[in-house]
């Protein structure tokens, strides 16, 4: 009798976001599939700033190990709503509990080639929660560090130092500093 666990799937889709089918995740990594995905934002107001709760991805993350992103990032499963996906994985990467309702606030697509000979093609949601997380315990095998960063700072880390950030970071970031333009003019 085998014991062996299933490897994880991502659902592929097409460029409107319709499954297509289920396929191993380092196979689709391996051949650039569309596959859904979904970028999580942990923000809070403190001082007048907006911060972003970033993470430090481990060293040793099957693709873009070391590179900085958004609070976390992965790939629903076949049925599971993507806020119900947010708070698994925001569990399962950072060891926090989120009661904030994930405010899906866009998507877009992107394909990147990355190190070791994957692809990261993504039709990928963007999803806010705003919360003041004191404590992350962090799970090492997903993340190495986090910290709290003001828009400015980001904005010019983008600018000096593109390279210490995750390729869909960027897009991550440009689509939650507009999200957050938009409740301060309101």
């Amino acid at each position: 009798m085998s014991t062996k666990t299933k490897s994880p799937e991502v659902m592929l889709v097409n460029q409107q976001g319709e499954f297509i089918a289920l396929k191993e995740k380092l196979q689709a990594h391996r051949d650039g599939d569309l596959h859904l995905a979904f970028s999580v934002q942990i923000v809070r107001y403190r001082e007048g700033l907006y911060e972003l709760l970033l993470q430090q991805r481990a060293l040793h993350k099957y693709h873009s190990g070391g590179l900085w992103a958004n609070t976390c990032c992965s790939h629903p499963t076949l049925g599971e709503t993507l806020a119900v996906a947010a708070k698994r994985r925001l569990y399962e990467e950072l060891a926090i509990h989120v009661e904030a309702v994930a405010q899906d606030i866009g998507q877009f697509i992107y394909k990147a080639k990355l190190d070791n000979d994957l692809y990261e093609h993504e039709l990928d949601h963007v999803l806010v929660i705003e919360g003041d997380v004191q404590t992350i315990p962090g799970n090492p095998d997903e993340v190495m560090a986090t910290q709290w960063q003001s828009l400015q700072t980001i904005e010019e880390a983008l600018t000096a130092q593109p390279e210490i950030f995750c390729v869909w970071f960027p897009e991550v970031f440009n689509l939650v500093k507009s999200h957050l333009a938009t409740k301060t003019n309101t």
